[in-house]
């Protein structure tokens, strides 16, 4: 999503929040930028991605050179699973969030970082939106995932439950890991968009990291501006679909009535542990 661009500030988002690219005013800098951080991120992920994005890089050519342009890569993802991107100048509400996700379409900021901001942005831009997003969106299992999160989404702001189902995407969509036969493999946004992150969530030996539970899950805090502590590891993108796909009913009236919540820095007796982490990040040790 992102914030708001002098570049797009005259044009008038839809109703649904949308706005035009206009591919053709971004600046040679901003290309660059984009270049950059794509050569950077594409070294550091060989064998720590897992090989379900590197294929979805090359099936909308997102190294082609440059930003990309919608109009290039939207007819291939929709060919693909039906999605495609759309922009927005900024945050857009929740409700509009899941509806976009509900209908295939991901909304995307159009801006991208500025040359001294390569290692860190607050706010999602066009990098950390399309790189580190939409490859996945070209897997089928994943692409109706995605989905079945925003209908779910729909859902869960009628009952009133939206801050559990965001940590469910915190802790897959951007932060997730997967366990394959050679270790575990990144599918995360936020890791695969991030050179320091990148690293830390397979190789440090400060996080917990543990296998995927949903309720546990949807129990537990998470930070936003900082290295994890916690990540959650799924056996398989059909195990994350399954679990989104069932009734949550159960599970809303779970956490009602018993309202713990979990420190993203401690492991709970029912956890399957694949790491216990050292915490060292976390307490400066």
């Amino acid at each position: 999503m992102g914030i708001s661009d002098p570049v797009i500030d005259e044009q008038t988002p839809a109703a649904d929040f949308t706005i035009e690219q206009r591919w053709e005013r971004y600046t040679d800098e901003e290309h660059q930028v984009w270049d950059t951080l794509y050569h950077r991120q594409i070294e550091m992920l060989q064998n720590r991605a897992v090989e379900e994005f590197h294929a979805g890089l090359g099936l909308l050519d997102l190294g082609a050179g440059g930003i990309p342009d919608l109009n290039v890569i939207n007819p291939k993802l929709r060919e693909l699973t039906g999605w495609t991107v759309v922009m927005v100048p900024h945050l857009v509400p929740d409700e509009v969030f899941f509806e976009h996700l509900a209908n295939r379409r991901f909304p995307s900021g159009r801006f991208i970082r500025k040359p001294d901001q390569l290692d860190y942005l607050e706010e999602p831009d066009i990098f950390h939106d399309i790189f580190g997003h939409v490859p996945m969106l070209t897997l089928p299992v994943f692409a109706d995932y995605m989905q079945a999160y925003g209908q779910g989404g729909l859902r869960a702001q009628s009952l009133g439950r939206l801050k559990e189902l965001a940590r469910l995407y915190w802790y897959t969509v951007e932060f997730g890991l997967i366990q394959r036969p050679e270790g575990l493999r990144i599918y995360g946004a936020g890791i695969v968009s991030s050179a320091g992150e990148t690293p830390f969530s397979l190789e440090s030996d400060s996080p917990n990291r543990i296998g995927f539970d949903l309720e546990r899950v949807m129990r537990t805090d998470y930070k936003i501006d900082d290295f994890q502590q916690l990540y959650i590891v799924i056996e398989s993108f059909q195990q994350l679909l399954d679990a989104t796909q069932q009734d949550f009913t159960p599970l809303y009236q779970a956490l009602s009535a018993d309202t713990s919540r979990y420190s993203l820095t401690d492991l709970q007796s029912t956890d399957t542990v694949l790491q216990r982490g050292t915490q060292s990040h976390a307490t400066g040790r």
